[in-house]
């Protein structure tokens, strides 16, 4: 059911303060949003922004509570109570958990379809099937955590919820798949730069997003996107032997998704991607501001940043031209490009670690062992 009409001025309104939030919170979609969110949702968030949460969280945040109000006017006609009773939280868990199999014999179960076809048409579901448990158990940790932050209580603990979560997923056994379904390693990206030959403004754009993404320790497309000039400092170059010094550049990140407190994280970048980065800033004449920013049909270089998705669109575009297969690729795959590189290079994990910025040691190295299981020792014990 759509949601009921807003005058403009409250439209516009909440668009505005959307923009005031969104040097530290990039958002897409900001006139959508406007419409979609409430008043004190829009509070909410600047709330979040002042408290001096992660942009990455903040992110995650903001497009799981666009989801929610969106599913809850699709299901129930009206926007999110807060708190939200534990009936609409069960209701979600039948929407987004359910049995393939037993859709096929009773249209009824699962998400229904007027409530799926409303969520196509704005663009909340592309996928078709259940969603992944760990999709569902995001979104509602994030209600859990929004509803606290307007200093209310919840049915997130309730042991119904708790019991509908589980026997949904076992009855509906989801395989987990990787967000990228092919790692981006140096081979790959090889055949990826070498789509960016000319000295057109795309091509030395691409060229260094690829180039710095990958050998900053895969950095994530968000980090990507909001990368800015003021993040980069100038190194002293790294001497090698029988050969010129190398440039080098530190990027600082601020907090990250994994990063504590007040932590400034930084990663180096050595030799050729600095090369490539600072041919795109001086051709784009970039002293400030976003680097990497979008490029007009005539070649004008705009003041505002790509969005993360754009860092998406462009690897398969960059894939499709090489003549790989766009769908088997996802900016993910540079992150975990990078630390397969690393393990078939023979770099130990901990150093590897240490430009990735991962803080899990068993999630970096599923990406790192699946690289050497198969020629490693313990493979070959006979």
């Amino acid at each position: 059911m759509a949601k009921a009409k807003i005058s403009l001025t409250a439209v516009e309104r909440r668009a505005e303060e959307l923009d005031t939030i969104a040097a530290v919170l990039p958002m897409e979609r900001r006139d959508e949003l406007a419409e979609l969110l409430t008043d004190h949702d829009v509070e909410t968030l600047r709330h979040l922004v002042n408290q001096g949460m992660g942009d990455n969280t903040l992110r995650a945040l903001t497009s799981d509570l666009a989801y929610l109000e969106a599913w809850g006017l699709a299901a129930t006609g009206q926007s999110l109570p807060w708190p939200a009773p534990e009936a609409l939280l069960l209701k979600f868990v039948a929407h987004h958990l359910w049995d393939p199999e037993k859709r096929a014999t009773d249209p009824d179960h699962g998400m229904p379809a007027a409530v799926d076809e409303n969520l196509r048409e704005q663009g909340f579901l592309k996928s078709t099937g259940p969603h992944a448990p760990a999709t569902v158990r995001r979104r509602l940790a994030n209600w859990s955590t929004l509803t606290k932050w307007r200093g209310l209580d919840g049915a997130f603990a309730s042991p119904a919820l708790k019991s509908a979560i589980r026997l949904a997923v076992r009855a509906a056994p989801r395989q987990r798949l990787r967000k990228s379904a092919k790692a981006v390693t140096s081979d790959v990206l090889a055949r990826l730069l070498a789509t960016c030959a000319t000295e057109s403004l795309r091509d030395l754009r691409d060229r260094a997003i690829l180039m710095v993404a990958f050998a900053s320790g895969g950095r994530r497309r968000s980090e990507i996107a909001s990368l800015r000039r003021e993040q980069l400092t100038v190194e002293p170059p790294i001497e090698v032997r029988d050969g010129p010094p190398l440039p080098s550049l530190a990027i600082h990140l601020g907090r990250t998704k994994t990063s504590k407190g007040e932590q400034d994280e930084v990663v180096y970048l050595t030799g050729r991607p600095v090369e490539a980065l600072n041919a795109w800033l001086a051709a784009a004449k970039i002293d400030t501001g976003s680097v990497f920013r979008g490029i007009g049909r005539w070649g004008t270089v705009s003041r505002r940043a790509i969005d993360p998705q754009s860092v998406n669109a462009i690897l398969k575009q960059r894939a499709e031209i090489a003549g790989l297969e766009p769908g088997q690729f996802s900016a993910h795959g540079l992150r975990s490009g990078y630390l397969t590189e690393a393990a078939n290079r023979g770099i130990p994990l901990p150093e590897a670690m240490e430009q990735s910025r991962h803080r899990s040691v068993q999630q970096a190295s599923s990406y790192y062992n699946n690289a050497t299981r198969r020629s490693g020792r313990a493979a070959r014990m006979l």
